[in-house]
């Protein structure tokens, strides 16, 4: 039986997210190895992002391993990291507007945890150091090396930390730099644009610090650039798709050593002709931000979507008359990270049986 597969799956109802534990823990032990080879401290140097699994079981496995520090994107990721015991959260996202004060609310409630924001302009810094001032928030810069997202231009960061130190509500602890938008298969290539990413960054500590502030800690390295960074000591990396990895990174960068640790089962509903049939896997049910294919069936491998809506996937087969309504196919999608946010519950897979299922304890916002 192959490593996906369900002995007993008619105790799941499609379309289901199908979770690995063991593959879980093999892909954190292989993101540990990865951040310590440098020094060989790859539990104080992973800050792991959790928007991938949104999960309160994955980040007591991570916390299982000696990780203690997460980077988060939601407030409610920032709360199911305090709930399941982190005691360092960064949340990695500019504060604007009602939840300034809902983080505020957080770190009441949670007094023995560690919370902070990004910042990249001198109004976020204005606004929040006015919310702070009774107990002042720590704060990263956000640094733009690329990803043209958020981020100030590294040109202009030191000033923004100059300003910063006249706000006494902010303590700036740390700088940040997610370079995404380098996802290159060709090891040289990513090397030399990690490289450069890191040039910008490291180039705005060395400015501060020279114009006499701290040498404040570099967090960078997502999932694609996370094994380059990891060979430059002192960084802290935060990738987040290791943790289930996906068809997307799969292909696209074969060099990392993690694997598919999260699973969608769906089922054949109808034969629509001698070539096309309809599974239940809905554009509701797996990430529909890209073009088709959205997931890469395993044990259908030659088969193509080429139609989806809400509820259906349509796909072309050389032969139909195999097939029956009720039948199941497992697949991994493109892209896991939105993938999960679909689901309230991902039902739990070991060794090929079904034994439970985990609660997306972050999914929304």
């Amino acid at each position: 039986m192959n490593w996906y597969e369900v002995e007993n799956p008619d105790t799941i109802a499609s379309p289901a997210l199908l979770v690995y534990p063991d593959r879980v823990t093999a892909n954190i032990h292989s993101a540990l190895q990865i951040a310590g080879m440098a020094d060989g401290k790859g539990a104080e140097r992973l800050r792991p992002h959790v928007k991938t699994h949104k999960m309160r079981a994955v980040t007591e496995l991570l916390l299982a391993e000696g990780i203690v520090a997460f980077k988060c994107a939601t407030l409610r990721e920032a709360r199911m990291l305090a709930d399941a015991g982190a005691r360092d959260v960064l949340l990695a996202y500019p504060l604007v507007g009602p939840s300034v004060q809902r983080l505020a609310e957080l770190r009441d409630q949670y007094p023995a945890v560690r919370f902070a924001c990004l910042i990249d302009n001198e109004t976020a810094a204005d606004r929040l150091s006015a919310s702070f001032v009774a107990s002042p928030l720590d704060v990263y810069i956000d640094l733009n090396v690329g990803m043209n997202r958020t981020g100030i231009k590294p040109a202009d960061a030191p000033a923004l930390y100059d300003h910063c130190q006249l706000q006494p509500g902010i303590r700036v602890v740390g700088l940040h730099a997610y370079d995404g938008h380098i996802r290159d298969t060709d090891l040289t290539d990513r090397a030399r644009r990690t490289d450069e990413s890191f040039r910008l960054a490291a180039g705005v500590q060395q400015a501060i610090a020279d114009a006499g502030g701290e040498t404040l800690p570099l967090i960078m390295g997502g999932s694609p650039s996370f094994s380059m960074h990891a060979r430059r000591p002192g960084l802290e990396l935060s990738p987040g798709t290791f943790v289930f990895w996906d068809a997307g990174y799969a292909q696209m960068l074969p060099d990392q050593p993690f694997v598919m640790a999260a699973v969608l089962l769906m089922r054949v509903i109808s034969i629509v002709d001698p070539q096309t049939i309809c599974l239940d896997l809905g554009h509701k049910s797996v990430a529909a931000e890209n073009p088709l294919p959205r997931v890469v069936f395993l044990n259908e491998p030659s088969a193509q979507p080429i139609g989806q809506s809400e509820e259906h996937l349509v796909v072309r087969v050389e032969d139909s008359s195999p097939y029956q309504p009720g039948d199941v196919w497992y697949g991994v999608p493109v892209h896991i990270c939105p993938t999960v946010n679909l689901y309230d519950q991902a039902d739990v897979v070991v060794n090929n049986q079904w034994t439970g299922r985990w609660e997306v304890t972050a999914r929304g916002h």
